[in-house]
């Protein structure tokens, strides 16, 4: 699960790292009253930032959602030294698409604003936590390139980012913290401060059971303190039942409707442009699937894991979201039988798809436990089934009845 950046600032605020200070708003009609509590705090400078699941906001462009073409204002994170101002720029981009090298070009509509404290500062640095499942263990990532994609400076200079990895037996260690901090240059009050920000960052993505943080950038203040200028954190979604505050934090209108439907229904669905529909069990036979249909050269509309255990009521959950999206032309259905009965799978997807009332074609390849068995009751149901008989030759089938 993904939450916003001012809910990642509450929640490290909790273990004591120093963030960025600020106050979000729904409404035009809250600005005041933010600004107010601000200034309360002594602070005269201000930057406006949009709130979207989405990296490269600062870089954005906003749109007027109505006239895609009505170019409203260039950047979705502002800096003013004027209250005035930044009501003027919170105004633009309230409401209003953010277009984002993230978003793609059907962007998001910017619900919330984050209206924080401007703060100066002298450097810019990068830092990121997350799993590293080549090693099983937690890496902390840091580099000097703050302030720019990550994934470019991974890609053209590899070396100036430096990782630690944290044995989970004992966690974080002291040298591991002073490495990093001798990694990003630090030295001085600048050093001390880093210290005791990097242990709190740490518990802090340990006991909230997040899968990744990254602040970016990571700021030295002309005054040598480390702050969190930015904060993005993501959530293992089945850890959230002992965390029922940060699954509060979920917001629906940020993800894909036919994923919140999926999810309605314990079925695993990310939502892809193709126009392939993909009904599979197993995350890997997913993954597999997608693949081969690609390479057969045809382009997957979605990743749907039904689990283990399909019967005709997951299977008609599952049409349902595929065929919601309605790119789709075609269905792969393909079901190992190990779990459960190629039979009854078959059964299932016969009786989900006359109550369906599917139109485009299907074609079905089932592999396990009475898979002959299964092929005759798909060829013998009086549907429009193509019946594969191997990974491939399902493939080669979906993407033919396409081009029919």
């Amino acid at each position: 699960m993904k939450i916003h950046e001012y809910q990642a600032k509450e929640t490290l605020k909790k273990f004591n790292v120093p963030v960025q200070d600020g106050v979000a708003i729904k409404s035009m009609d809250e600005f005041d009253g933010a600004i107010f509590q601000l200034k309360q705090k002594g602070i005269n400078q201000f930057v406006v930032k949009s709130q979207i699941h989405a990296g490269g906001r600062g870089k954005g462009k906003l749109y007027n959602p109505k006239n895609r073409s009505e170019l409203i204002l260039e950047g979705g994170v502002k800096f003013t030294t004027s209250s005035e101002k930044a009501k003027e720029i919170a105004g633009k981009i309230l409401g209003n698409l953010l277009v984002t090298h993230q978003t793609g070009p059907e962007g998001k509509i910017v619900k919330t604003l984050f209206i924080t404290e401007g703060l100066d500062y002298k450097k810019e640095l990068y830092l990121g936590i997350l799993l590293d499942r080549a090693v099983s263990r937690n890496v902390i990532m840091v580099s000097t390139e703050g302030g720019v994609e990550i994934e470019k400076v991974a890609a053209e200079t590899p070396e100036k980012i430096i990782k630690e990895w944290i044995d989970p037996a004992v966690g974080l260690q002291a040298f591991q913290a002073r490495n990093l901090a001798f990694a990003l240059g630090l030295e001085g009050n600048a050093f001390k401060s880093f210290i005791p920000f990097i242990q709190s960052l740490y518990k802090a993505y340990e006991q909230t059971d997040a899968s990744m943080l990254e602040i970016n950038p990571l700021i030295i203040t002309n005054d040598d303190k480390v702050v969190a200028l930015d904060a993005k954190m993501n959530f293992d979604d089945n850890a959230l039942y002992r965390h029922p505050e940060i699954a509060a934090y979920r917001d629906l209108d940020e993800e894909d409707p036919l994923e919140i439907e999926a999810s309605k229904y314990n079925l695993n669905y990310i939502k892809l442009d193709g126009n392939v529909g993909c009904m599979v069990n197993g995350a890997g036979l997913a993954m597999a699937t997608m693949d081969i249909i690609k390479l057969a050269g045809g382009e997957p509309a979605n990743f749907l894991d039904v689990g283990g255990g399909a019967n005709k009521e997951t299977v008609a959950n599952g049409f349902k979201i595929i065929l919601s999206d309605k790119n789709v032309k075609a269905i792969l259905i393909n079901i190992f039988g190990g779990i459960v009965r190629c039979d009854r799978v078959a059964q299932g997807v016969i009786d989900a798809a006359k109550e369906m009332h599917v139109a485009v074609p299907i074609v079905v390849r089932l592999e396990g436990t009475n898979a002959k068995e299964a092929g005759i009751l798909l060829r013998e149901s009086g549907l429009n089934f193509e019946v594969a008989s191997s990974f491939d030759d399902a493939a080669k089938k979906v993407t033919a009845v396409l081009k029919k």
